[in-house]
């Protein structure tokens, strides 16, 4: 009865999440959920302590991402990208789309998914309001699309690969020679379902004739710190290193930084950080420390024995799949950690690790709710009075992410 209960509340968190009913924050549903399960003892205190502070290097690296966007937003960073973006489309909505989203891959690449929903989005919200486009939705859908389907080109493209692999993790060239192609079949397919689905918005001309504003003194430390904090990233990942704390010293230092320069108040960009995506995250990992207490790691690891001595192609096909709706069911980023558990408990081979993982990366494309990056993208929208439905978006979702994610896993054989 308790492993039902805890179902039940795990359930109506995350529903709580996609539904958003009376427009109540994501966190708020999630936070109450995991505090349910501590007040019922469902889990002991010191347990849901535990499910939270494995969550620290996710905590570290969300705070640094978040005040760096914030500090380039405030210092105008954004709007002179935006003019100078709009200015080489020279006219081309399709040109304009095709910019945005080689920026979106770089930026997922070497800063994660999370920052490119953080960081990308106001700026292709500024560039798209430059141009005085129509409709804006097609460039913004590049945002949370292209932040999943890139995320698997190096370990630092997302912080669920850390997951995957725990303390395992390949060497840099091994993980290229693994998930290149996959890479890229994914962000090619992705690309061109969504240029074919928004055809008819990506039509007429767009203002070619932009200013380009001035790039303040903090405008160009902030570009200098994101700049950074890309370097850094790629050498902690090549080195091992959690991303966390460098992410978080980096982005507390370019953001004081910037603040001394401009003479401006801290908590004008502290006040606009999103700090409620810090007790969403906090919440899962309760809610994944109160699942594992239903043996749920228990029976996949042995399904997921059972089915690879069998047959290795069918269960790499099979778990790539599963997870990557499973992500949607409860987010990636606890999925992650489940799939994590149970690969990591035993021999698994490495094509089903990696389909896994592409399961978990890709997955999320499918649904509002499938990754912290496209809930840090919901978030960013209404920032800029925008919002989308889920049902309009699981039903781009649920093409875009089939096709790329059966393309992705069967580059794995190539």
């Amino acid at each position: 009865m308790t492993h039902i209960i805890i179902w039940i509340i795990s359930f109506l968190a995350i529903a709580g999440v996609i539904i958003r009913p009376f427009k109540i924050p994501e966190a708020v549903w999630v936070v109450t959920g995991a505090i349910l399960l501590v007040a019922l003892r469902l889990i002991l205190p010191s347990e849901g302590l535990t499910g939270i502070t494995k969550g620290t290097d996710v905590y570290l690296f969300l705070t640094g991402m978040m005040l760096l966007a914030e500090t380039a937003r405030e210092e105008k960073l954004f709007d002179w990208l935006a003019a100078h973006a709009t200015r080489l489309s020279k006219g081309s909505p399709n040109r304009l789309f095709l910019l945005i989203y080689l920026v979106g891959v770089v930026v997922t690449a070497f800063l994660s998914n999370d920052a490119t929903a953080v960081v990308l989005t106001p700026a292709v919200a500024a560039a798209v309001k430059a141009a005085k486009v129509d409709k804006s939705l097609p460039y913004l859908l590049i945002c949370a699309f292209i932040a999943n389907a890139a995320s698997f080109i190096l370990p630092i493209s997302n912080p669920a690969n850390l997951v995957i692999y725990g303390s395992h993790m390949p060497p840099l060239l091994q993980w290229l020679s693994q998930y290149i192609l996959p890479s890229i079949f994914s962000i090619v397919i992705t690309c061109l379902i969504l240029l074919f689905t928004q055809r008819n918005a990506l039509k007429g001309k767009i203002e070619t004739n932009i200013p380009i504003p001035v790039l303040s003194q903090g405008g160009r430390m902030a570009l200098f710190g994101i700049a950074a904090t890309a370097v850094i990233l790629l050498l902690s990942s090549t080195m091992d290193v959690q991303l966390g704390l460098p992410t978080t010293i980096t982005g507390i230092l370019t953001s004081a930084i910037v603040i001394i320069l401009a003479k401006k108040n801290p908590w004008i960009v502290i006040k606009g950080v999103s700090w409620s995506v810090i007790p969403l995250v906090a919440g899962l990992f309760v809610i994944v420390e109160a699942l594992n207490k239903t043996g749920v790691i228990r029976t996949i690891t042995s399904f997921l024995h059972q089915s690879t001595a069998r047959s290795v192609a069918g269960t790499a096909w099979g778990s790539g799949f599963l997870i990557a709706l499973a992500s949607n069911l409860m987010n990636n980023l606890p999925a992650g950690l489940i799939a994590g558990s149970a690969v990591q408990a035993g021999y698994t081979p490495e094509i089903i690790k990696s389909a896994v993982l592409i399961g978990v990366d890709l997955g999320p494309n499918l649904s509002i709710t499938g990754s912290l990056a496209t809930i840090l993208w919901l978030v960013a929208l209404r920032r800029e009075g925008l919002t989308v439905s889920a049902w309009s978006f699981l039903k781009l979702g649920s093409l875009i992410m089939t096709i790329a994610l059966l393309f992705a896993i069967g580059a794995l054989w190539l």
